[in-house]
């Protein structure tokens, strides 16, 4: 089944292993990443530390807390990937809601998937250009992202969770124009 039509348990169990295959892989954490100003520990960071409180402010939901990312980025992921898996798992998951001033209430798997899943989604591509690794993301997830943000441009920039959107070539596939879009450039490589 494509990407495009799992369900939000399904598709983050299917994006969070291809992001744990990175991070397991990962042998230096201080490399710099497409992300100005970011290495590959604080790819890991934002991904650990931004959605426990958003879960708990939104929809009073605590995730298990692990290691820090400092110590141990591996574990703090795994134990963060597995928190989320549990709750998106548990079948009382899609009835609950979150709450949020930005995005009003939505169904609480629907709000991980929409923001969080395709978070990291995204984020797989800068650990695995950042660390030398295979960087290609599902093209029909890219394109089904990609004409979802394109309506938001302006509020999406105005968050300041995206760079300016960085031109890319006539013809380029979903994937390069996504993380054109998203402010990194497609042709990124470490120095």
């Amino acid at each position: 089944m494509a990407l495009t039509e799992l369900t939000p348990a399904d598709r983050h169990r299917h994006v969070a292993a291809n992001f744990t295959d990175r991070v397991r892989a990962t042998k230096r954490w201080d490399v710099p990443t497409p992300v100005p100003d970011w290495t590959a520990r604080d790819v890991v960071r934002h991904l650990v530390e931004w959605l426990p409180s958003f879960l708990a402010a939104g929809a009073g939901v605590e995730l298990p807390g692990g290691p820090g990312v400092d110590d141990d980025p591996v574990a703090a992921w795994q134990v963060h990937c597995d928190g989320v898996q549990a709750l998106l798992d548990d079948p009382a998951t899609p009835q609950r809601t979150l709450v949020n001033q930005h995005i009003g209430e939505v169904p609480l798997d629907q709000a991980i998937d929409r923001f969080y899943t395709s978070d990291v989604f995204m984020h797989t591509w800068d650990l695995a250009r950042a660390t030398g690794q295979d960087d290609r993301l599902d093209n029909d997830f890219c394109e089904e992202l990609l004409a979802g943000m394109e309506p938001l441009d302006e509020v999406l920039r105005s968050s300041v969770q995206y760079g300016p959107r960085v031109p890319t070539p006539d013809g380029a596939d979903a994937q390069t124009r996504l993380i054109g879009f998203i402010g990194r450039d497609p042709f990124w490589t470490p120095a």
